[in-house]
């Protein structure tokens, strides 16, 4: 007793009030004085697409912050970074997409009414209806209103459209990954425009960058990525490139996405020579491409884009990218899918012709990061509206 009384007296009034103050700094110094617990929905956990690198490498960012980070998904593809918080569900079926993602939707929220998280804001990158926040990453589909009424008498575009509709409806922030996508959600859900953050593009992990070369006068090597073939132009992409094959007989046109077998009617009249397809690779060596050609007719941002711009690539692509709002003239060329084949030929030609390397394209993943916590913070403590959350921060651009 005598010695758990001369424990009990060590500490004096005077060590007590060191320690108060010891205490008062650490919570006025706390390197994370705002952790946030983020939950994460999404189906495919892991760097396999675009939207999904784009989960995998915010969330890993968020952890680095600080903030508490869980995912729930269907399934992980890659190895968990440490300290973040994965359930993966179980595979579903694939299709059709409309009930995957009402499957997937039914089993996550069965899983968040068994293991509550009550202080976690739940942000969303699926077509789900339970959640605080969501990115909207996929195309639009209110668009399919603007055709024939008879085209829209089918249960696939019906539960497409609820799916969409939802997922805003219930959203107390939207956050667009472009000015593009921002611009056509604003259009076509006005009653939810009020909801709009400012665009999060995007981050860039740069990797080495082209060479310095001059590409000979009859020959260069065109790039072509993405897997959603038909949506991302390869078609007239082929048009293009077959044009310019009658100026340049040493072309060569590298696809990288698609399954071959898909693809490879688009070049029945190539005699076998002049191109290579290539299935979809997680790692693409942009350095390998003198230009990336994008004409796609519908991308809501398009990270190919921004990556083969970190690697110094040109780029010429479509107006129907969000991402093309970030390609500068030292970069490459913009092109209305109205404009001709030969238009579109005279333009990858300019870029072929050039001597000089494009600037190279920067943008964290750690300022999307950032960008973010302005809105959360906003949506948590009733700070400033989404819209101008992350005008203090920046948009993290950098093209050197």
């Amino acid at each position: 007793m005598n010695q758990l009384r001369a424990r009990r007296s060590f500490f004096t009034a005077d060590h007590y009030g060191l320690i108060g103050k010891i205490g008062g700094y650490l919570k006025l110094h706390d390197p994370f004085p705002k952790r946030l617990h983020l939950l994460h929905i999404v189906r495919r956990y892991g760097p396999v697409g675009g939207m999904e690198r784009y989960v995998w490498e915010l969330t890993a960012q968020q952890h680095m912050l600080g903030h508490r980070v869980t995912v729930v998904c269907e399934s992980c593809h890659g190895a968990i970074p440490l300290g973040i918080e994965v359930h993966a569900l179980g595979q579903i079926a694939a299709r059709p997409r409309w009930l995957a993602a009402l499957r997937f939707g039914w089993r996550a929220q069965k899983w968040l009414a068994a293991i509550p998280h009550h202080d976690a804001i739940i942000h969303s990158h699926e077509r789900i209806g339970f959640h605080d926040i969501t990115t909207f990453h996929g195309a639009l589909f209110a668009p399919v209103l603007e055709r024939p009424w008879w085209r829209l008498i089918s249960l696939r575009v019906a539960m497409n459209l609820y799916l969409e509709r939802r997922e805003l409806a219930v959203a107390k922030c939207i956050v667009p990954n472009s000015e593009l996508m921002k611009r056509q959600l604003a259009q076509y859900y006005p009653m939810f425009a009020h909801k709009l953050s400012a665009p999060v593009t995007p981050g860039i992990k740069s990797d080495s960058g082209r060479a310095p070369r001059n590409v000979a006068a009859n020959g260069g090597v065109i790039g072509f990525v993405g897997k959603e073939w038909k949506r991302k132009g390869l078609p007239l992409a082929v048009s293009i490139v077959a044009h310019l094959r009658r100026t340049r007989p040493d072309l060569q046109f590298i696809v990288m996405g698609p399954n071959p077998h898909d693809v490879q009617h688009l070049f029945g009249d190539w005699n076998g020579t002049g191109y290579l397809l290539k299935e979809w690779d997680n790692h693409v060596e942009f350095s390998d491409f003198d230009i990336l050609l994008h004409p796609a007719r519908s991308e809501p941002y398009g990270m190919v884009i921004s990556e083969a711009m970190a690697a110094q690539v040109p780029v010429v692509i479509s107006s129907a990218c969000g991402a093309s709002m970030d390609v500068a003239p030292a970069s490459g060329a913009v092109l209305s899918l109205d404009a001709s084949v030969n238009e579109w030929a005279q333009a990858v030609d300019s870029q072929l012709r050039r001597t000089e390397l494009p600037p190279r394209f920067e943008r964290t993943w750690r300022s999307v990061a950032h960008e973010y916590e302005g809105i959360l913070y906003s949506m948590k403590e009733g700070g400033p509206s989404p819209e101008h959350a992350d005008s203090q921060l920046g948009n993290g651009y950098e093209i050197k």
